[in-house]
């Protein structure tokens, strides 16, 4: 399997680049190829602007979305765009990893998404009918490909269970999943989590790197996260609400759009 590890911290001796780095050995040992962005180390920029679009005329007013489209259909995007682009085509699948920074990704790793995921590459895509609304939500040019996040955080697990101060680390998290990575038609799979890093004791660390190397050795058989697929017939099109008397009863959420009863 070809993997593309995008990681996004910004001092490499830190404990998410000691996970990095024992995620590519891993992965290695495995047998995988693996490419890492190191976003930091690129310098990425993360802010989409005009420079993204040097075909883009002066005067012209720039409409983000219409812009990356015709950019993209005319191979004229920048090149550290299109490089990340020929990785993502090249990869069967795909990993994240950054430290959980005010509920979200760091900036600069949302700013790779926001900019490599060009209108007609990772979104925009596929017919509109009354049956079919784009190829999205478990459908686009990823499917087939795997993906999932490596996460650091300060917090305590329990700070971020179902009674937590911070919410389930699965809602939190559910933007990305479903919305990032589902979204475009990667196979989703569940995060590996690592809490409290900066209090780690050598004990705690070998605990996360064993379960980090597991993760690792089972990439490839690790059932995805059970999203349901925009166009498989539980949703109304085009109002994409889901159907009614799906979900369990009271259910409300994001618990919603996980299919019931998978095994």
């Amino acid at each position: 399997m070809k993997v593309l590890l995008v990681f996004a911290h910004p001092e490499p001796r830190s404990l998410g680049g000691a996970l990095r780095d024992i995620a590519v050995q891993e992965l290695t040992a495995q047998g995988h190829e693996v490419q890492v962005s190191d976003l930091y180390a690129m310098r990425w920029k993360s802010e989409v602007d005009r420079a993204d679009f040097p075909s883009l005329a002066p005067g012209a007013r720039l409409k983000v979305a219409g812009a990356s489209g015709e950019a993209f259909v005319a191979a004229a995007l920048t090149d550290d765009v299109r490089a990340e682009q020929e990785k993502l085509k090249w990869a069967d699948a795909l990993i994240l990893q950054f430290p959980l920074w005010w509920y979200s990704m760091p900036a600069i790793l949302k700013g790779w998404v926001d900019r490599v995921y060009a209108y007609g590459f990772a979104y925009g895509v596929g017919e509109h009918s009354d049956s079919h609304w784009g190829d999205r939500f478990g459908e686009g040019l990823f499917t087939g490909k795997r993906a999932m996040l490596i996460v650091t955080t300060g917090g305590w697990r329990e700070h971020y269970s179902s009674r937590g101060i911070n919410g389930p680390i699965d809602d939190l998290l559910f933007p990305i999943n479903h919305g990032v990575l589902y979204y475009p038609g990667f196979d989703v799979l569940p995060p590996f989590v690592a809490y409290r890093v900066d209090r780690l004791d050598e004990a705690g660390f070998a605990v996360v790197v064993d379960g980090l190397r597991e993760r690792m050795q089972t990439l490839t058989t690790t059932s995805p996260i059970s999203y349901r697929r925009q166009n498989g017939g539980d949703y109304l099109i085009p109002s994409l609400q889901l159907r009614p008397g799906l979900g369990r009863p009271g259910e409300a959420g994001f618990a919603l759009h996980l299919r019931e009863n998978v095994v």
